[in-house]
């Protein structure tokens, strides 16, 4: 039986979001904006659905439209609030995920101005910093709530409450974050949020965008009415309810902090020189980023890989780069130091048997992917 430790990239399907796919993919057939029996008992599925992911984040169901994933939710909201309507100053920060440095690069190139924002050595972007780089040609702040490599909280609330002051657009992209600890979009202050499924235990190629109740936002897909008109296309029933599915089972309570934190202790106590990042910031409880001083992390990752666990050296979204990871640079740490990281992200189904396992694995293939020592595995 392998062990998966990998879950801030994908989770595994819990079985009763499974069950409730298979039950909409056989019974629940009709189009939502049908007007007869199949299309309102599809309609049902997807509005129990939306008031399942709003509770997540204390929002209202009205304010919750569904994406087909994070990387939209993102691209909509950091598209749709830079308008058309001239250039403009956007900030944003260093240890974002691509699909949000990324249309913020497109939107460089257009002609609007970009100020990036780097974090502290521990992981954590000073909200000083993101508000000292506002500037009255501000149009948008984009700033992650977790970090998807690190699990570092950042300071949300603090940045939002004075965009909001100044009437500036901010975006969190909350996907590694919602599930894992309490969201509240009044208590944020945001003006736009995103969501993923796939991060809950839930299916991938569904998401969410929470925007705020009378927010101006561009469209981005334009068609039909559906989403109250915010994003047309014939909406995946399955999918969604799969996702309501899966928001509430991540509103119950875990023990997953405690096992990330005998891996850490476990791994203090195994005799590899080891740094975690990030370790004295709030982090999310799942998520552990492990620098093994001196190693190949990319071995490390092969390494576990052939014993049977699969953990990995950051993003997904990164992987098969040679390049280190810019989070991690953009942390301080040097290249070697990055490349020598390993991720591990925890979730509700780890147990600490598998945790003891991962750890006696280490203890043997750490050693054989030092740099420039043995062959690696």
């Amino acid at each position: 039986m392998r062990i998966y430790l990998d879950n801030n990239a994908t989770t595994p399907l819990d079985p009763a979001v499974l069950e409730a796919v298979e039950t909409s993919l056989r019974d629940v057939f009709g189009n939502a904006s049908s007007i007869h029996k199949e299309g309102q008992t599809a309609r049902r599925g997807i509005e129990d659905a939306r008031e399942s992911v709003a509770r997540l984040i204390a929002a209202e169901a009205r304010d919750v439209i569904f994406t087909s994933g994070g990387t939209e939710s993102n691209n909509a909201a950091i598209f749709g609030a830079a308008g058309h309507d001239g250039r403009h100053h956007i900030v944003t920060t260093a240890i974002e995920h691509p699909s949000v440095l990324e249309p913020v690069s497109e939107l460089e190139r257009r002609g609007h101005s970009v100020t990036i924002v780097p974090p502290s050595r521990n992981g954590v972007v000073d909200a000083n910093a993101v508000i000292d780089a506002l500037r009255p040609e501000t149009r948008l702040v984009a700033m992650m709530l977790a970090n998807n490599e690190t699990g570092v909280i950042q300071p949300v609330a603090d940045v939002a409450r004075v965009c909001r002051e100044r009437s500036i657009h901010f975006h969190c992209d909350a996907v590694q974050g919602a599930g894992k600890i309490a969201v509240d979009v009044s208590e944020l202050g945001v003006d736009t949020l995103a969501l993923s499924a796939h991060k809950l235990h839930a299916p991938k190629g569904i998401g969410a965008l929470y925007v705020r109740r009378g927010l101006s936002l561009d469209r981005h897909i334009l068609g039909g009415a559906q989403e109250r008109r915010r994003r047309a296309g014939t909406e995946n029933v399955p999918l969604a309810v799969a996702f309501g599915v899966a928001a509430d089972l991540a509103r119950k309570p875990s023990d997953v902090g405690a096992l990330r934190d005998a891996l850490e202790s476990d791994l203090r106590a195994s005799g590899c020189s080891i740094a975690i990042n990030g370790a004295d910031a709030p982090r999310i409880p799942n998520t552990s980023s492990v620098t093994f001083r001196g190693a190949d992390g990319e071995g490390i990752v092969i390494g576990l890989d052939l014993n049977g666990v699969a953990v990995s050296t950051g993003s997904a979204c990164s992987s098969g780069r040679v390049e280190p990871s810019h989070v991690l640079l953009a942390m301080g740490l040097t290249p070697d130091e990055a490349r020598s990281t390993v991720r591990f992200s925890l979730s509700r189904f780890t147990t600490r048997d598998e945790i003891a396992q991962t750890v006696a694995i280490l203890r043997e293939v750490v050693p054989r992917c030092m740099k420039g020592v043995g062959s690696r595995e």
